[in-house]
């Protein structure tokens, strides 16, 4: 059985019609008046144990609702949802505890309380065992670094401090699920880099499964192994990440720096198959190559025979051309046997 199972899964919301003024209040009081909203439509989603999602979309594409759903907040309109066992919005109390939530722009740390305290109160609510409590207190505090304000209420510390104590207050119970919703939004680099980090390392050492949605590419690249892309309330693209990438963006660079300019480069690279040249100026060039079709270490062997190289680095394809690509209808799915709609 999957951990995470929805079938069909819709919501349509009603959205009142009012005319302005006092008037269209007292009309839509005694003759309301609605239309239909449909923001998720025939979703089919199965998610394995441990497994490491990105759920992404533009903004009004259906994410949040889907997570809504998957947590028990909102009821499905149509379709079926399972979640380890158990539906989220028939269950709440069974289901919140086998679930973790971060939501980048909402707390779940009371604001007047030292962030301990928090933590203390969520130890009762979720029937936290003393011994399990103080193993989870202790290994987060080192790896979020939490120490530093520990003691201090939800008011005073900063987004990236409350981002790193909502995420270890989502996961002090031993969630098998968590789902995260923008958990870097606005954040600088060091804060980023130490929350992808740390989500990382629960899912490969916990086994906890994630279910992230964000609009930060570095998110997905760094913690995330599959793939699925939502668009007006239909998920049009579901792969595994890597394999996309080498299927759909095959394409590598090499950057070089020379010591001299290099007066004959176009004929040094024509002994180089599936090859583009760059010019970024005389003393920097950049070769565009098929990664399938030749080697990065061939091509630079080759330049560095004939050519004083300075230095040089290669470019990995993002994860953002393939996005581009699923938007502008580039990918051929069923070719790659990846699902699409």
């Amino acid at each position: 059985m999957k951990l995470i199972e929805a079938e069909g899964l819709a919501k349509q919301f009603k959205i009142p019609l009012k005319e302005p003024g006092l008037t269209g209040a007292v009309k839509h009081l005694f003759k309301p008046k609605f239309q239909k909203k449909i923001a998720v439509t025939g979703i089919d989603l199965a998610i394995d144990k441990g497994e490491s999602v990105a759920y992404v979309g533009p903004n009004g594409a259906g994410k949040s609702t889907t997570i809504k759903m998957l947590t028990g907040i909102l009821v499905p309109t149509n379709g079926k949802v399972m979640v380890d066992g158990l539906i989220p919005h028939k269950n709440r109390e069974e289901n919140a505890k086998k679930i973790g939530v971060v939501f980048g722009q909402r707390t779940q740390l009371w604001w007047d309380l030292p962030i301990i305290e928090s933590f203390s109160l969520l130890k009762d609510i979720y029937e936290i065992p003393a011994s399990v409590y103080k193993h989870n207190l202790e290994r987060f505090t080192q790896l979020l670094g939490l120490d530093e304000f520990l003691y201090s209420t939800a008011r005073q510390i900063s987004l990236g401090q409350r981002m790193r104590a909502d995420l270890a207050a989502a996961l002090l119970h031993n969630p098998k699920i968590v789902y995260l919703d923008e958990p870097t939004i606005g954040l600088d680099i060091a804060v980023k880099e130490r929350i992808r980090k740390f989500i990382k390392e629960m899912n490969e050492t916990e086994g906890t499964t994630i279910l992230l949605t964000t609009h930060d590419l570095e998110d997905i690249e760094q913690i995330c192994r599959r793939l699925v892309i939502i668009d007006k309330g239909r998920i049009i693209f579901d792969g595994d990440l890597h394999a996309v990438k080498d299927v759909f963006a095959k394409e590598r660079t090499l950057h070089f720096q020379v010591d001299a300019p290099v007066p004959n480069l176009p004929s040094i690279l024509s002994g180089l198959p599936n090859t583009i040249l760059d010019h970024e100026d005389e003393l920097q060039f950049s070769v565009r190559f098929d990664r399938f079709a030749i080697s990065a270490g061939e091509i630079a062997s080759h330049i560095m025979r004939q050519v004083q190289v300075k230095d040089f680095r290669i470019d990995e394809p993002k994860i953002d051309h393939v996005i581009r690509k699923v938007y502008d209808g580039e990918l051929d799915l069923t070719a790659s046997g990846h699902k699409g709609a």
